[in-house]
């Protein structure tokens, strides 16, 4: 199960390094490119708001083959695309199916998973998705340069991995049993309960600086690399989503057991002194630079994912959780791509390197008044602790 998480993860980031390619075919601007980015996005938050507790009433196994098969069906629409107009219905029918998928895979490692291990499932859900993204686009940057058809051959080496989920679905026993609500369940519940304020707005701003910070490179990495870099080789495209990803799914598993309270400022540390960094190696073309910055800003991002879902995780009642998480997934979400699609806009009015200069300067600025807002509310608590009793 673990291993169809993050074939879901990878077929999601296999575009990235080939969207250089399809700009260049289709001669579209880079905002159509940031656009279906997004549409994946979307399609993704819209499926993990109403399908999210679906296979808690239907069983696992049937979540998951219809989440495959739409899988299929998009891999297929990605092997035929022509225009611009398929691979954004592709894009959206991707992210439909991840969004089922990863929301009903994170239950069944749950279900799976052993008494002597507890909280192993747990590393997994937290490691994989990140681990997918990393392989995803590295594996689909070794194929476009080395491999023939470029824009085929990933996504019929998916699609086949998909028929392989399938078979192991089949097999697997079911792990939830039937249970009346399926279609109350489909109504999706968002909330943040005024007690919850206080400890949810100083994160806000960490999550909206992560995932934009993610968007950025997973839609215009790779066009950075090529076109302000000089790194022409489409395999430097899937390098680019690596480094930010795996250094993430690394720090993930490495700070795991950290509370997450302890994570939060210098998660924002780290992203923006990264941003910046890879600013600078980009400003001044050096390449080190760039790579050495991705790298810290990678760290950032693992430890910021932890931090911030740790907290909701912590804050949250059990009968508020599912309301908790899907205001956490919408605000991670829209982080994701409202940034990258205004990016996208940016580029085509004002130019790449003007457009990556804003970008990388709004997300510092994000992440450090996210750091700020952190030590404040820590300063606060302390004066609480230290302020006499009446």
């Amino acid at each position: 199960m673990a291993a169809v998480l993050v074939l879901f993860l990878a077929a999601s980031s296999a575009p990235s390094p080939i969207y250089v390619i399809y700009q260049q075919q289709w001669q579209f601007t880079a905002w159509v490119l940031t656009v279906v980015f997004a549409l994946y996005v979307f399609g993704l938050l819209g499926s993990l708001l109403v399908v999210g507790a679906l296979s808690d009433h239907l069983g696992r196994r049937p979540v998951l083959a219809a989440a495959i098969a739409l899988e299929a069906v998009a891999l297929v629409l990605f092997l035929v695309a022509e225009n611009v107009l398929v691979l954004s219905l592709a894009r959206v029918l991707q992210g439909i199916a991840t969004g089922a998928a990863t929301t009903t895979l994170s239950a069944t490692l749950v279900d799976l998973e052993p008494s002597h291990a507890r909280g192993r499932a747990g590393v997994v859900t937290s490691v994989a998705p990140l681990t997918g993204l990393a392989l995803g686009a590295l594996g689909s940057g070794v194929l476009v340069e080395f491999g023939p058809a470029p824009t085929r051959l990933v996504y019929a080496l998916l699609l086949g991995g998909m028929v392989l989920a399938a078979v192991v679905v089949a097999l697997i026993p079911e792990t939830s049993l039937r249970r009346a609500g399926a279609l109350a369940s489909l109504r999706p519940r968002v909330a943040m309960p005024e007690h919850l304020r206080a400890d949810i707005v100083p994160v806000v701003p960490a999550m909206i600086a992560t995932w934009a910070l993610a968007g950025m490179y997973l839609s215009l990495g790779p066009s950075v690399a090529a076109e302000l870099l000089g790194l022409h080789n489409h395999l430097i495209g899937g390098v680019v989503v690596t480094l930010l990803a795996g250094t993430g799914a690394l720090a993930v598993f490495l700070l795991r057991s950290r509370p997450a309270s302890s994570l939060l400022a210098p998660s924002s540390a780290m992203l923006g002194l990264g941003t910046l960094m890879s600013l600078a190696g980009t400003v001044e073309d050096l390449v080190w630079l760039a790579a050495a910055g991705t790298i810290v800003a990678g760290l950032g991002f693992g430890a910021s994912v932890l931090a911030t879902f740790g907290t909701f995780a912590r804050i949250a009642r059990p009968h508020e959780r599912s309301a908790v998480f899907a205001l956490a997934n919408i605000i991670n979400y829209l982080g994701n791509s409202v940034p990258a699609v205004l990016g996208g806009i940016a580029v085509t009015a004002l130019g790449l390197r003007t457009a990556t200069v804003m970008y990388a300067l709004a997300i510092a600025m994000i992440t450090f008044s996210s750091f700020v807002l952190r030590l404040n509310q820590l300063r606060a608590k302390r004066r609480a602790v230290l302020a006499p009793c009446p």
